[in-house]
Formats: C-alpha cells, structure tokens, sequence
C-alpha cells in the first residue's frame, strides 16, 4: 500500500517529464525549420474603398522592389521593426506583420478614415479623420467629405495630431453628427465658421445659410430644422431665405430674401411646442 503510493506521483511526474521534453525537442526542430525558411513572397491587405496609401507605397516602406526580403532567411527579418516603419506612415492607423512556414510574410493595412476637410485662416489644408486626429492631405486619393473653412484658428504641423482648439473640436463633432445621419449627410455640403466664431452650415439644396452657432444640442437643433423644412419651406419655398437660424434650443428663425422680415417657429420648454407666422400659418415643433 505504502509503495503504490510513492509509486504513483513518480509515474505522473516522469509522464509530465517526459512530455516537456519532448514538447522542447519539437519546439527546437520547429525552430531550426524556421530558421531555414526562405520569404519567398510577401502579401499585402489593404481592405476599404478610400485609398490614401497603395500597394506600390507599401512595397517602398518595407522595401519589397529592392528585394530587402524577398530571398532572405525569415529568422533575420524583424517583422516588429516592419510595423513600426509602416505604423510612422500618417495614413496607416494599424498595421500588422506576420509570417508563415511555407515562406510568405503577410502585411495587413487599416487606413485613416477622414470625416472632414478643414481649411484654416493660414492657408493649410488639413483632414481630421473619425477619431478627431489631424493628418495631411494625399497625393494619391482626394476623400469626398465635408468642408469647413472661414475664421478657424486651428493650426496644422503636418504630422498626425489632435485638436487643440474649441472650434477645431465643435466643427469635428458636428462633422461627425452630419456623417451620422443619412438625411443631414446628403443636404450639408460644407461647414463655415464665421466672423463671430458661429459655425454656419451650406446646404446643397438651396441658396441659404443655416446658422447653427455652437455644437451644442445638435441633435434638437437638427430636429427643429427638419420641421422647419418639412412645414415652412413648402409654404414659401426654397428659395424664400437666406438665412435659416437654429442656433437656439427652442426656435427657428428664418430671414426672408430681399425684405426685412421675419419668420419664426418658437417651441416652448416642457414639450408643448407652438408657434405662428409663416404666412399666418401655425406650425408646431414636435
């Protein structure tokens, strides 16, 4: 009785011994087998549809053309050393590098995704992409964004940066309020900051301005302006204003073309919205 018990924790601890080593033993012939691998070919993933860095670009980063690894060892190529060199690129937000036993290194691109075009008073042309960083335009693809130009401060270094300006950062959140939206990313063309430091918004539709003053609220002014349109500008037309105010949580003013009028839509705080005077016509906000 006493022999089987020592005997039994000897045998499990020899199975386990015995396992390690021959874990060590296959680990090493891996290894060496590793070692003598060739990089025969190397693959590149750039997925998505806006293209600011190509196959070509890539190939120059990690030197492909000049056969820097293609018909090398895989044991001396420093694949973090790789995605550091891509990861520098401004238009590269991930990157990742990894190898295979038949000889293939495989490089997976994510870009950037800008959401605006921002001009500043200096002259410098600049995107901002969805998570609010600043990256320099491209030579290769132009992005069909929105953008934001007039009294903007925000300067641009040209090198992947955040924002440091309150406008610089209200303009991105409403940029991105905008791309949100199916109906507002259709209509607004452009934001514009304007002598009063109040963003402004171009439609594409119509020859008015829609004041929208701060990024506050965004989500009840839009709403506000989407009954303006759906109740007044059917009334009037179009074309009947210049601007179209919303810059206040409650109202809508709209100023008439040509004539010192105007026409307003006021909701009041609490939810029991009323309002007149589009053509003496009562039209609720709701």
């Amino acid at each position: 009785m006493f022999k089987k018990r020592i005997w039994k924790p000897l045998l499990i601890s020899l199975a386990w011994l015995i396992c390690f080593g021959g874990l060590v033993v296959l680990m090493s012939f891996i290894e060496g087998k590793k070692n003598e691998v060739v990089c025969k070919d190397v693959k590149i993933y750039i997925p998505g549809n806006q293209y600011f860095i190509d196959r070509e670009e890539v190939d120059n980063i990690i030197q492909v053309n000049s056969r820097a690894l293609v018909g090398r060892r895989m044991a001396s190529i420093n694949i973090h050393e790789l995605e550091n060199k891509l990861r520098a690129n401004p238009f590269i937000e991930f990157a990742k590098v990894y190898t295979d036993m038949d000889g293939v290194i495989s490089v997976e691109i994510s870009q950037r995704q800008p959401i605006l075009r921002m001009m500043n008073r200096f002259d410098q042309d600049f995107y901002v992409d969805q998570h609010g960083l600043k990256i320099p335009l491209s030579g290769n693809f132009t992005a069909r964004v929105l953008v934001a130009n007039g009294y903007i401060d925000e300067a641009f270094a040209n090198h992947v940066d955040s924002l440091h300006s309150p406008m610089a950062m209200q303009l991105f959140k409403t940029a991105d309020f905008i791309r949100r939206d199916s109906l507002w990313d259709a209509q607004i063309a452009q934001l514009y900051v304007n002598k009063d430091h109040e963003i402004e918004l171009i439609p594409r539709v119509g020859n008015n301005r829609i004041l929208l003053g701060t990024a506050d609220s965004l989500e009840h002014k839009f709403h506000n302006l989407l009954v303006f349109y759906k109740k007044a500008l059917p009334l009037v037309g179009w074309e009947a204003y210049k601007v179209i105010n919303i810059k206040y949580a409650n109202q809508v003013v709209g100023i008439r073309n040509g004539i010192l009028k105007i026409d307003s839509l006021n909701a009041k705080p609490g939810g029991n919205d009323s309002t007149k005077t589009i053509r003496d016509t009562s039209i609720k906000l709701n």
